[in-house]
């Protein structure tokens, strides 16, 4: 089986980002038809974690973040051909190393998603509130 390998890839490409947002089934949730503001999005995020299974990117994590107190995981997608192969545990793991053990990670989990993150082990928290975006 082919390894993946993970990286941070500050200037990846807006059109991978939306292959593998349609791959993962995310693209609904996200503004996949609209490659400006999908590179505005890798633009100005912090942190942009990338799986790759031999060169090919199969997984992106895309993180708002200050490095030292919070870290807001925005984006975890990873592509069905590389689901069950631990890809999204390997980007979350990445990400938090990147982030530093003084941030901690937050992320607002896909409805269908929910039973990964309770697989992995990841937390829940109870006192979240959010305003939905306007477009």
């Amino acid at each position: 089986m082919p390894s993946v390998v993970y990286g941070i890839e500050p200037d990846l490409d807006a059109a991978e980002f939306r292959r593998v947002l349609v791959e993962s089934g995310l693209a609904p949730r996200r503004p996949a038809d609209d490659l400006p503001r999908l590179d505005r999005m890798l633009r100005q995020a912090d942190l942009v974690v990338t799986a790759r299974r031999d060169g090919e990117l199969v997984g992106v994590a895309r993180t708002l973040t200050d490095f030292v107190f919070c870290a807001y995981l925005s984006d975890l997608a990873v592509c069905r051909s590389a689901q069950g192969l631990k890809v999204g545990q390997g980007l979350i793991a990445a990400t938090r190393a990147a982030v530093g053990p003084q941030a901690s990670l937050l992320l607002t989990a896909a409805p269908d998603a929910i039973t990964f993150y309770d697989h992995i082990g990841m937390p829940r928290v109870a006192d979240a509130f959010r305003y939905d975006r306007e477009t």
